[in-house]
């Protein structure tokens, strides 16, 4: 009779402890959720910067060119958010990102050339690159294939102090509008995740 019972409450400690273990560690769709969570706030982040950035004085004039012809162009409607799917989604966001970050990079190397007061890019760079990181690891744990990244057709070298500006504002304003959609779908994205 003892031996039933020591083995009962063995296996009673045994259970309790794996009912403890479990609830150690949350449930896989609850760090996806998390995960979002945090590319939305990357991306959100991103767009304060953008804001911020383009109300310097030195943006005072309305740009009416288009200097980058490879920047993403944000084609969708608020509409198409319901029609998103997953995967290609998570790859394309990836992809655009990493267009906009070899803007962003080519953009400060000829700033720094031409001595330039266009506001410092390199904590809009290093911003982009924790957000491409972050979205990195969400495209491996969900499967997601890369699209690769063209090489960026850029401006010709810029000459004039005004045509960094130009081409500063520009890239800002498309890139803002890039954070406001991305945050957007974020949201979707996680909204459609199991709970």
């Amino acid at each position: 009779v003892l031996g039933d019972s020591s083995s009962s409450l063995l296996l009673s400690l045994l259970l309790a402890q794996l009912h403890l273990l479990a609830s150690a560690f949350p449930a896989q769709p609850r760090r996806i959720q998390t995960d979002f969570d945090k590319l939305t706030n990357q991306t959100r982040h991103l767009l304060k910067l953008t804001q911020d950035l383009l109300k310097d004085p030195v943006f005072g004039t309305e740009v009416d060119h288009h200097r980058f012809k490879s920047l993403p162009a944000i084609s969708s409607r608020v509409s198409d958010l319901s029609s998103l799917e997953f995967k290609p989604t998570l790859s394309q966001l990836y992809a655009d990102l990493k267009s906009f970050e070899h803007h962003f990079e080519w953009l400060n190397r000829t700033r720094k050339q031409q001595h330039s007061s266009v506001p410092k890019l390199t904590d809009m760079i290093s911003h982009i690159k924790s957000l491409i990181h972050s979205l990195q690891r969400q495209m491996t744990r969900a499967e997601a294939s890369r699209i690769p990244v063209p090489s960026p057709s850029l401006p010709p070298n810029l000459a004039f102090h005004w045509e960094v500006v130009q081409s500063s504002q520009e890239l800002l304003q498309r890139f803002r509008l890039f954070c406001d959609w991305a945050s957007r779908v974020f949201l979707t994205l996680k909204s459609r995740l199991p709970a």
